[in-house]
């Protein structure tokens, strides 16, 4: 089966670990209840595991749930691990996750200056 990434309306990452030994039921259950959004309205939601050489998707496709499962044999994602949120990826934030770039950079914090401020 080929996967048209461009198909869903709204292409959702799932930032931090998830355990990827769960389901459909269990992933949909993530999405609903941790981040309250609409399971069937043409999303993909992606998540990752604490390896970074495979993701789960989990997506409506207008009849049942389509779970897909990828994993790199040469090479791994650059999964944002920082906060628990989902993220709605752009198209072409999702061809760098693919290629192995992380989509949603990390934000740097600058150090504070010292000195005395008048």
């Amino acid at each position: 089966m080929l996967v048209n990434w461009t198909a869903p309306d709204h292409v959702y990452l799932v930032c931090g670990k998830t355990d990827l030994r769960k389901g459909i039921d269990g992933l949909a259950m993530i999405v609903a209840e941790n981040y309250g959004l609409d399971i069937y309205d043409n999303s993909l939601f992606l998540f990752c595991g604490t390896r970074s050489d495979r993701f789960k998707g989990l997506y409506w496709d207008g009849e049942g749930f389509i779970l897909l499962y990828k994993r790199y044999e040469n090479g791994h994602l650059l999964w944002p691990r920082h906060g628990q949120e989902a993220k709605l990826l752009t198209r072409r934030q999702i061809k760098e996750l693919l290629v192995g770039i992380n989509p949603i950079p990390p934000r740097s914090v600058s150090p504070a200056k010292t000195g005395i401020f008048y």
